[in-house]
């Protein structure tokens, strides 16, 4: 199992009307800048050798009509399980990341600020708040020695981390219960000590302790084999802070003023009953969340406890807003966003970039464009700088309609012990990984 890389890629998109170059290139060159040093530190960038003796879809098997699709190695006694936990170097040791505390959830914090993902001129990286983390490790029924740390043994020094949170999947029409598999991370001194593939088997190990056997996971490489190649878009919400901080630049026919009239939002939302989701809504929410996920090839099933956790609003974790009809009281469509920002290194005007990533959202009264218009519209008024999106579910249709850019950063899903005969496109993908 492997981690999941949060990309997001350089925009393509020309944003002057009289086709002069787009005025915001520098700030996706940064984001680029992001993932290859992500991918420079992934031990598996250049090779699979690891990979090739896991059991994952190959790439010398893509498209072999005789391999049937589903779990590629059956299940063992719980007793074969390796009992023990893996070995690690002599100077190191394991731990168990217990994020209801606030010392081990801020060392947690510290570890992947400073080592997670950073981009090559040292111009900003990525922030997972410590209520952004307990939020995304801590989901109903997860178990706590899945948060697995490991630490220096003279120092207790926390330099590496792994993660994995419970999660039921569909795909196709089979329910299968999976692990997601997330934030594996090692110190930058370290990454010489091949620490990655064992923290890699030591969860896998624990997953299959507690009697499951799949997984989903993300990365910004390729490696074998992907369930599906997505691709992330931006839209620009405050394009002088991106100037301003060196993210981008100018075009060379292309003003401030311009730019900025560009990217200009409507004062206020648009769709009537729209309002903020509150607790009594979660039973409706989920309704409308399963039958929309229940069109795609691959997505989870969510049931009420788990649509409260991962959708209540939590301030600068996640926004959900739902329509509420004003005749009928019947919740018709909603939308979602979560919050991951980057700090600004050395710059003495700005500390951080505010980036809002849209989650779930489904539609059916509201068209699904004036849905994300008015969720750009509250990011916008919320002080985000950016809003990406991926092109899963039916995203793609209004990503250029309403000015988004594509990236060139690619995100690849893919899927462990269990095999799809070919891969799926992203329409078909209903699945968003932290």
């Amino acid at each position: 199992m492997a981690d999941n890389d949060s990309p997001s890629g350089s925009n393509q998109e020309n944003t002057d009307q009289d086709s002069a170059p787009n005025p915001l290139s520098n700030f996706q060159n940064t984001l680029d800048n992001i993932v290859h040093k992500f991918q420079d530190s992934n031990p598996y960038n250049h090779q699979h050798k690891f990979w090739e003796t896991q059991p994952v879809g190959q790439f010398k098997d893509l498209g072999d009509p005789s391999l049937p699709e589903g779990p590629i190695e059956p299940p063992t006694s719980l007793s074969e399980v390796k009992q023990e936990p893996y070995n690690l170097p002599s100077l190191y040791e394991w731990t168990v990341c217990d994020m209801d505390s606030d010392e081990i959830c801020n060392e947690v914090y510290v570890l992947l600020t400073n080592n997670y993902v950073e981009d090559d001129d040292n111009l900003f990286r990525f922030n997972y708040s410590k209520e952004f983390l307990r939020w995304g490790l801590r989901p109903p029924d997860h178990f706590r020695n899945w948060h697995i740390g490991v630490r220096v043994k003279s120092s207790k020094k926390l330099v590496a981390f792994i993660t994995g949170i419970p999660v039921k999947m569909r795909v196709r029409d089979e329910v299968v219960k999976m692990a997601e598999v997330n934030f594996l991370c090692v110190h930058k001194k370290l990454r010489s000590k091949r620490l990655a593939p064992v923290m890699i088997k030591e969860v896998t190990r624990r997953i299959h302790l507690e009697n499951i056997w799949q997984a989903a996971y993300t990365a910004g490489v390729l490696l074998p084999t992907p369930l599906a190649t997505c691709q992330y878009w931006h839209r620009t919400l405050n394009p002088k802070k991106l100037i301003d901080i060196g993210f981008s630049r100018l075009g060379d026919r292309m003003t401030m003023s311009r730019a900025i009239k560009l990217y200009k939002l409507p004062s206020s939302t648009v769709t009537t009953g729209l309002r903020k989701m509150e607790a009594r809504d979660v039973p409706a929410v989920t309704r409308l969340l399963s039958d929309y996920l229940g069109r795609f090839v691959v997505a989870p099933l969510f049931d009420d406890a788990e649509v409260a956790h991962w959708l209540l609003p939590q301030v600068d974790v996640v926004e959900s807003y739902v329509v509420e009809s004003s005749e009928s009281r019947e919740i018709t469509d909603f939308f979602s966003f979560y919050t991951l920002p980057s700090s600004i290194l050395n710059n003495p005007s700005y500390s951080v970039l505010k980036a809002a990533y849209t989650f779930y959202n489904v539609s059916t009264k509201t068209p699904l464009a004036q849905l994300m218009q008015d969720a750009l519209i509250i990011a916008k008024q919320k002080d985000y700088d950016v809003f990406n999106a991926l092109d899963v579910m039916e995203n793609e249709p209004f990503l250029k309609e309403l000015k988004f850019g594509r990236g060139d950063g690619q995100l690849y899903y893919y899927l462990y012990n269990y095999r799809l005969r070919d891969a799926i496109r992203p329409s078909e993908l209903g699945l968003v990984l932290l």
